[in-house]
């Protein structure tokens, strides 16, 4: 049918039949597309079909005999309807219509309830196959942002504890679930009970819970699903299994056990603490422990792409967050970890790697236990949180701080006052964009780590270039009587043509690609810290606000004070050292996101606050940015 219209396309003359033809293409992709849509949510609602059937075929027959008529019914309904799905949708000669209908069949003779679960579990396998790629977030909700949510929109039919006991539960029928049920449980998968908070259960009270965002389902489905297995030691060295995410979340306890996936200690250990196979936002260092688990995994089952992607995401999405509170323990330690898990990458893109690649996670899992220790073992002190609050807005905000107040005092010093507004226009809207950026990502849409280093490593490749031309530029113009002439002629005209949105665009740049990344490493040292130790980090920083206030102030005040020339040509080294610090962290951030290549210089010259890392590439562009600065420098000197 697309060749045939393709065909008309390429015959036809006139206008009318060219449009005709081209709407008609747009029809059937647009028709398709919807059509592929459909088949991947009929294939979920099987799988939610299929899987109640095994989980309450139970509650309805017990050695043959109906022990409640209601759910027996429903189990008649539920295998009927999946069975009749499944011819349409892969037709009557089907391995998966087969299953379908022997297990129809066995509900309609009610067999035992052990040979229901197992054909359920064999269709469900078969489905497993089209069933659209699982979409996960990149974390879940903290545990007590999750018991919140279980107890405001759960608790009134599920009770507060889930034992399916809240006020309204006397009135419902059938009865809401009790999630204590450790059989139930057993027999519950967890992309199940994903399922059903998010489209509901006909036939029940279960409303569909779509208003709530991918993290909010997906952490009230963990939740539940562990609840019936209470608490276990955590200390308790368990998990040992290669079983990988999706059969977790796809496959009851049972399932997976009957498979020998897992061993009966490890269900219980996994349900009550996802985070060893699945991290959520409670713990940095779990974030990390958990992806350097999967990689292993994934480069074991011979995926080099995942496994490099799993261990980007240790470190960014992990490690990371918590390297100021660890420099305030252990700097050397976080160094070396940092050292080890940029070296994994590249061991994982080689194949036949097995021992060199478990011997490195295994020696990064070791380094992340000892951190673990140093920042749990015992609360951080107070002077660490507040050093660390400290240094955080220090070091992520005073670039920025550098960059908007060497533009305002030119704007200042050219007493361009609109050029002024056009600057705060650009610095207070990256704020806003910067907090609603990571509002969207806690709440809403995953942004990973990667994804945030590529973005702060181009914003600051773009900020580099454009402080380079602008230094320059200021210096050509660093003696008094040039630069009055070049204001006479040039500047109002100039600024009207469009180089104010530039500043507010400079301006945006260099605030915005700070701001997301200190609220995350905020974020991570808050849970960290204990309630009476929030005025330490308070106090840390107001502090940094302080300096950075200072370095303002003075900045602007002996600007003023400074004759014009000396002014111009003091300005225009500062720029060009901000361009050559932020070249270097660009290549830094690139390299950590996996989008550049990581080649160790020989000599340890790492210089964080100057943007100087011991890598071949960063070096390299400083040193071309030395090269080109020396190089105009020298021949303005000479003009």
């Amino acid at each position: 049918m697309i060749f045939i219209i393709i065909y008309n396309i390429m015959k036809v003359n006139k206008q009318a039949k060219l449009y005709t033809a081209i709407l008609s293409l747009m029809f059937l992709l647009l028709t398709q597309n919807l059509q592929a849509q459909n088949n991947e949510k009929e294939i979920i609602q099987l799988l939610q079909l299929v899987e109640y059937v095994g989980v309450d075929y139970s509650a309805a027959v017990n050695a043959g005999t109906i022990i409640d008529q209601g759910e027996y019914q429903e189990m008649i309904e539920f295998s009927t309807i999946a069975a009749d799905k499944i011819v349409t949708l892969f037709g009557d000669n089907s391995e998966t219509n087969k299953l379908a209908q022997q297990l129809k069949q066995a509900v309609i003779d009610k067999l035992n309830f052990e040979t229901i679960k197992e054909l359920a579990t064999q269709l469900k396998t078969q489905l497993n196959k089209f069933s659209p790629e699982l979409v996960l977030p990149n974390k879940l909700l903290s545990t007590i942002k999750t018991d919140q949510l279980l107890k405001q929109s759960c608790s009134q039919c599920h009770g507060e504890l889930g034992a399916g006991d809240g006020p309204l539960a006397i009135n419902l029928q059938p009865p809401p679930t009790d999630f204590t049920d450790i059989n139930r449980a057993n027999n519950r998968s967890i992309f199940g009970l994903y399922q059903a908070i998010t489209n509901g259960l006909d036939g029940t009270a279960m409303p569909a819970f779509d208003n709530f965002s991918e993290v909010q389902r997906w952490s009230l489905a963990f939740k539940v699903a562990g609840i019936a297995f209470g608490e276990q030691n955590k200390n308790e060295k368990v998990y040992s299994t290669q079983l990988s995410l999706k059969d977790f979340i796809m496959f009851s306890p049972n399932e997976l056990i009957d498979s020998n996936q897992i061993k009966i200690s490890e269900t219980a250990y996994l349900r009550s603490y996802p985070s060893e196979i699945y991290f959520n936002s409670e713990s940095a260092i779990q974030v990390c422990r958990a992806q350097l688990k999967n990689a292993l995994i994934a480069y074991n089952n011979d995926d080099l792409k995942q496994a490099k992607t799993l261990a980007v995401s240790a470190y960014l999405d992990g490690f990371e967050l918590i390297e100021n509170a660890l420099d305030a323990h252990d700097k050397p330690l976080r160094k070396a970890i940092e050292v080890k898990l940029m070296g994994l990458r590249k061991q994982l893109s080689v194949k036949d790697n097995q021992q060199q690649v478990q011997q490195a996670i295994s020696e990064s899992l070791q380094m992340l236990n000892k951190a673990e220790s140093l920042l749990t073992e015992a609360s951080l002190s107070n002077a660490t949180i507040f050093t660390a609050s400290f240094i955080i807005l220090l070091r992520e905000g005073l670039e920025a701080l550098l960059v908007v107040l060497a533009l305002f005092t030119i704007l200042m010093r050219s007493n361009h006052k609109r050029g002024r507004k056009y600057l705060h226009m650009g610095w207070v809207s990256a704020l806003v964009a910067g907090f609603a950026t990571w509002y969207v990502a806690e709440y809403f849409i995953e942004i990973s780590g990667a994804s945030r280093e590529i973005m702060e490593g181009v914003a600051a490749l773009l900020a580099a270039v454009i402080l380079l031309f602008v230094g320059f530029w200021m210096h050509s113009k660093s003696k008094a009587g040039q630069w009055q002439a070049y204001i006479k002629q040039n500047i109002d005209h100039k600024l009207k043509a469009g180089s104010l949105w530039g500043i507010a665009g400079l301006a945006f740049i260099t605030v915005y690609r700070e701001v997301f990344e200190t609220v995350l490493f905020y974020q991570s040292l808050i849970l960290q810290t204990q309630d009476s130790q929030q005025v330490s980090l308070l106090s840390g920083f107001l502090f940094g606000l302080f300096i950075l206030a200072l370095v303002a102030w003075l900045m602007i005040k002996y600007s003023a004070k400074m004759p014009l020339g000396k002014f111009f040509s003091t300005t225009s080294y500062l720029l060009l050292i901000l361009a050559f610090i932020l070249a270097g962290k660009a290549i830094a951030a690139l390299q950590e996101a996996a989008v550049i290549p990581v080649n160790a210089f020989p000599l340890n010259v790492s210089f964080d606050w100057l943007g100087i890392y011991a890598t071949w590439e960063g070096l390299s562009a400083q040193f071309l940015v030395l090269i080109v600065s020396g190089f105009l420098l020298f021949k303005h000197s000479k003009d």
